[in-house]
């Protein structure tokens, strides 16, 4: 009996055939990995430098570092620098190696001039081949928020460069890395790049773009607030970036669910996930947006120290590379600073936010979005006590978020903008605090999204002691020593009873009680801020009369029509001064003038417990301390 022939193994050239059309035509980034696997392995047998140059360049992969473990990473670059070694020097085939080790060794801790150098040799070259590779991969190394005008020179070349490569992959990365720079840069074109992407993939898929571009369409589903859509996007989303190999399938999915989570007010929720996805050793290396969102998570589920352990993990933020999810990164850093009231951290992440106030605040590629960086602006600002920046910067983040159409985040932003106008308290705040609160009540109610409740955030209890002529005030890990002084007394004893309705007179105490009820003709508004309220009327009357009265600011009418009712109130006959009507109404001034002081030392020792401070205690008939529903 005759047997039968074995089938001869493939050849090394069918295999990187084979490889190259796995990786640029149909975007399967397993199946390439399998061939190229191979090919290298054959190459190497055969002593085939430019075969092993060909096939290691491929098992690299369309991503920079798509070998997250630590033995895949250190294989990949055992094999590159072997294969470099093997290659003629200035040859074609050793110059994409040397493209491809600067950009393994690079982007992990966030650098790229190495990268770049490369890419200037490849132009070099003229090769069109190499030249695409490195415009990618040099576009890879530059993700951080500083880089968008290079970024956009690296992707229109790339496009070019794709015409004279004849590879598929290449217009395809062309167009993808174009969309994601102008969703990362905020523009309003983006989506109409996005049809572009669209079209050339409905002309033939490649899984590993279109795993990209389905994650764009979740980011979108979420900004236009369709959660129950955006999550079944999420799910499909990953499941095609499973069936393409493309490792961050795992990571992307979870900031995905985050965004959704964290605009239904459910972030909380996701704590334990978050903290398993933090371990993973699918993330990049220099991805540590996961530990400021497990601080965030815990912060909002009570666990401060759980909160306080996810930051420290984080380290000196000025040391993290600046990499795609560095500002996710740091606004989430900052949000987390706010719930722990640490006002150090809040200064930092508000100094390193600051330059890019005008971007949105993106997840890797575009992957989620959490509105405009100057909504973590604003929560910095409000965290250190800055309640004019905060109440700017909200308003800014307000303008953003309508303009790129991030619903979820408008209402966000506007319940902030409220609250720290609320606690700035100028005459034309109240008003407009009451306005942006009931919109985003509104917005919310629209997209059946449950709006926050600030009063109901667990949040650390202030404590005051009083040591002989001074008092220690905490909150959380916090401490702030005043003097002595009739308002900290008031706050000792309605901090020491949260939630319980402390009338004036009871504050003020037995001793003046008597005093207080026989009345007073001490006046409601002295000399002085009658004659201040009167100026400053004046002023605003001659600011009306120059405009038009359908254009006129809604902001100068309302700080008029208060001062006006001010006047009146605080008046009488002839403009004199008028008189306190009764005890009650004397000690309801008087344990606010005495509570104001005292929060104006405690601000001045700790702005974050003051700041907390001024949110939580109510003054009035009645005065109470309410740092969380009671």
């Amino acid at each position: 009996m005759r047997a039968t022939p074995a089938v001869p193994p493939e050849d090394t050239e069918s295999l990187l055939a084979k490889g190259a059309q796995a990786l640029h035509v149909d975007g399967d980034l397993r199946a390439a990995r399998e061939f190229f696997d191979t090919a290298y392995r054959r190459a190497e047998e055969d002593d085939q430098a430019e075969a092993m140059a060909a096939a290691v360049v491929g098992l690299s992969g369309l991503w920079v570092q798509e070998q997250r473990t630590a033995a895949g990473v250190e294989v990949l670059l055992a094999r590159l620098r072997r294969t470099l070694t093997r290659c003629r020097p200035g040859s074609l085939a050793a110059l994409r190696v040397r493209v491809r080790l600067a950009g393994e060794h690079d982007y992990p801790i966030g650098a790229h001039e190495g990268m770049v150098r490369m890419l200037g040799e490849a132009r070099r070259s003229d090769d069109p081949v190499a030249c695409a590779e490195a415009l990618s991969l040099a576009h890879h190394c530059v993700l951080g928020p500083e880089h968008g005008a290079l970024r956009r020179d690296l992707a229109a070349e790339l496009l070019g460069q794709s015409s004279r490569s004849g590879r598929r992959g290449d217009l395809l990365m062309g167009l993808l890395w174009q969309v994601a720079d102008l969703f990362l840069a905020g523009d309003p074109h983006a989506e109409r790049r996005l049809g572009c992407l669209r079209r050339e993939l409905a002309r033939r898929d490649h899984l590993a773009v279109r795993f990209v571009a389905s994650a764009f369409e979740v980011m979108l589903a979420i900004r236009a607030g369709r959660f129950a859509e955006a999550e079944a996007l999420a799910s499909a989303c990953a499941a095609r970036g499973t069936a393409a190999g493309d490792v961050d399938a795992t990571g992307w999915f979870g900031a995905q669910l985050m965004a959704i989570r964290w605009y239904q007010g459910r972030l909380p929720e996701l704590a334990a996930l978050i903290d398993e996805v933090a371990r993973s050793d699918t993330l990049s290396p220099n991805d540590n947006s996961f530990f400021a969102a497990l601080a965030v998570a815990s912060a909002l589920a009570g666990d401060f120290r759980a909160a306080a352990g996810a930051v420290a993990k984080l380290g000196d933020l000025d040391d993290l590379p600046r990499s795609s999810i560095w500002l996710v990164t740091v606004s989430s850093a900052a949000e987390a600073a706010f719930l722990l009231g640490d006002t150090d951290l809040a200064a930092t992440t508000y100094r390193l936010l600051r330059p890019f106030a005008g971007l949105p605040v993106m997840a890797s590629l575009g992957v989620a979005c959490f509105g405009s960086a100057h909504h973590p602006l604003g929560v910095a600002a409000l965290t250190t006590g800055d309640l004019d920046a905060a109440v700017a910067h909200f308003r800014a983040a307000v303008e953003r978020n309508l303009a790129i159409g991030h619903w979820p985040a408008v209402v966000l932003s506007r319940l902030r903008y409220a609250q720290a106008l609320t606690l700035r308290a100028l005459p034309s705040d109240v008003l407009l605090a009451r306005q942006h609160h009931d919109a985003a009540l509104e917005e919310a109610a629209a997209m059946g999204m449950a709006v926050p409740d600030e009063s109901r955030k667990p949040r650390p209890a202030v404590s005051c002691v009083r040591q002989d002529n001074w008092w220690r005030v905490e909150l959380g890990r916090r401490v702030a020593v005043v003097d002595h002084c009739v308002g900290m007394a008031h706050l000792a004893t309605l901090t020491a009873n949260p939630g319980v309705e402390v009338p004036a007179v009871a504050l003020i105490g037995s001793p003046g009680t008597e005093r207080l009820a026989e009345g007073s003709r001490q006046p409601v508004l002295d000399s002085t801020a009658l004659h201040q309220y009167r100026r400053r009327l004046a002023r605003l009357k001659a600011e009306l009369a120059a405009w038009d009265p359908d254009g006129e600011p809604a902001d100068v009418r309302a700080e008029h029509d208060w001062l006006l009712a001010e006047l009146h109130h605080g008046s009488g006959l002839g403009g004199r001064a008028r008189p306190f009507a009764d005890g009650g109404e004397r000690a309801r001034v008087a344990a606010g003038k005495a509570i104001r002081r005292a929060l104006a030392r405690i601000s001045a020792a700790d702005p974050a417990i003051g700041t907390h401070l001024r949110g939580t205690v109510h003054t009035g008939v009645r005065c109470s301390y309410r740092p969380a529903s009671t």
